[in-house]
C-alpha cells in the first residue's frame, strides 16, 4: 500500500512539472527592463518611475531603467514602446489621459492606442491644483473669476502641451469663469511649473504630484483643486465640485502599459508585482506626500477607464476646435 501511494505521488509530480514549467518560465523577465517616459524629467510620470525602478529591480531581479523620451505631445515615447518588441520589458509610464485625447487631436498617430498598446495597471490618481504666481492679485477662486472677466485673455496658463489634459481643464475652467484664459505650452508639466514659479507665466492647472510642494513652500498660491476631496496638506483650497467647475474628475491618471502583443502571462506578472509595490505602506506614504492616491484595479479596469475618457475628451477637442501646433 505503502509503494502504491509513493509511486501515485511521483507520477502526479511527474506529471505536474512540465505543465508548471513553462507556466513558470512565461512569466520570467531575462534582461534588463525600461520604463520609458515621454515627459520631460522632474514631472510627475518621471518622479512616479524612478519611485517605481528600483522596486521593480528587486522583485523582478533584473535592472529597471528610467528613459525620458518627449516630443510631440507624448507619441514619441508612446510610439517607441508600441514598436518595441512584446516581450514586456519595455514599459510606457505617463499620464495616460494623454492616450484617451491624442486620437481626436492627431487623425494619423503612427500607432493604434486600443492594438498597438496593452494597458497592465493604472498607478496612481492625483488630482490637478491650480496655482498662480504670487505676484498675480487674486487671493482665491473668486478672486480670479473676478480678475479673468475684468482682463479678458491677460491670464497666461501655462499648460503641459497643446492637447493635454492640463490645456483641456485650463479651456475649460476659463469658459466657464467668463473669461479665457491665454494658453502657454510648454514641453510638459515640469518647465510649465518652473515658468509660474519665476513669474514667466501666471498660473498652472497641473497634477498635486508635482505641484503641491510649490504650494506648501509659498512659491506659488493654492486656488482650487479637482477630485472628490481637499488635499490634507492644502485644506483651505476648495474642489472644482464645491465651486461648481467643471472637469471635476480631471487629473494624472498615471497608468503603465507595454507593447500590444505581450503574452499575457507577463502582462499580468508585471500588474501583480506593481500592484504590490505601490500597496507597500512606505510607498502609498510617498504618493501621500506628493498628492496621490494609489489607482491600481488591473487591465481591465483600465481598459475600460480608457475607451470612456477617449470618447470625453474628443469631445471636448472637438467642442473647442483644438489642434496640434
Amino acid at each position: 500500500m505503502h509503494r502504491r501511494s509513493l509511486l501515485r505521488a511521483t507520477l502526479a509530480a511527474s506529471a505536474f512539472t512540465p505543465l508548471a514549467a513553462p507556466a513558470l518560465r512565461a512569466q520570467n523577465f531575462d534582461h534588463s527592463l525600461r520604463i520609458i517616459v515621454p515627459n520631460a524629467p522632474g514631472g510627475t510620470s518621471d518622479i512616479l518611475a524612478r519611485l517605481l525602478a528600483p522596486e521593480l529591480t528587486r522583485v523582478l531581479g533584473q535592472s529597471v531603467l528610467v528613459e525620458n523620451r518627449t516630443g510631440a505631445a507624448g507619441n514619441i515615447g508612446a510610439d517607441a514602446v508600441a514598436k518595441s518588441t512584446p516581450d514586456g520589458h519595455t514599459l510606457l509610464l505617463m499620464d495616460v489621459a494623454t492616450l484617451a485625447i491624442n486620437p481626436a487631436l492627431f487623425p494619423r498617430l503612427p500607432f493604434d492606442v486600443q492594438r498597438d498598446l496593452a494597458p497592465v495597471t493604472m498607478m496612481i490618481y492625483a488630482p490637478y491644483l491650480v496655482a498662480t504666481k504670487n505676484a498675480l492679485p487674486v487671493k482665491d477662486a473668486a478672486g480670479l473669476a473676478a480678475y479673468a472677466k475684468s482682463h479678458p485673455g491677460g491670464v497666461n496658463v501655462a499648460n503641459a502641451g497643446v492637447g493635454s489634459l492640463t490645456h483641456l481643464t485650463s479651456v475649460e475652467v476659463g469658459a466657464h469663469l467668463g473669461g479665457d484664459f491665454t494658453q502657454v505650452p510648454y514641453r510638459g508639466g515640469a518647465p510649465a511649473l518652473l515658468a509660474v514659479a519665476s513669474g514667466e507665466a501666471d498660473m498652472i492647472i497641473n497634477g498635486a504630484t508635482a505641484t503641491q510642494s510649490y504650494v506648501v513652500s509659498g512659491q506659488m498660491r493654492g486656488i482650487a483643486v479637482s477630485g472628490e476631496k481637499r488635499l490634507p496638506a492644502l485644506p483651505d483650497v476648495p474642489t472644482f465640485s464645491e465651486l461648481g467647475w467643471p472637469m471635476a474628475d480631471a487629473g494624472t491618471w498615471q497608468g503603465i502599459l507595454v507593447q500590444g502583443a505581450t503574452p499575457r502571462p507577463l502582462v499580468e506578472r508585471l500588474e501583480r508585482e506593481i500592484r504590490a509595490v505601490v500597496a507597500q505602506p512606505a510607498f502609498t506614504a510617498r504618493l501621500a506626500e506628493l498628492g496621490g492616491e494609489p489607482r491600481t484595479d488591473g487591465p481591465a479596469a483600465f481598459h475600460a477607464w480608457l475607451a470612456r475618457s477617449t470618447e470625453t475628451y474628443g469631445r471636448i477637442v472637438q467642442k473647442h476646435n483644438i489642434r496640434p501646433e
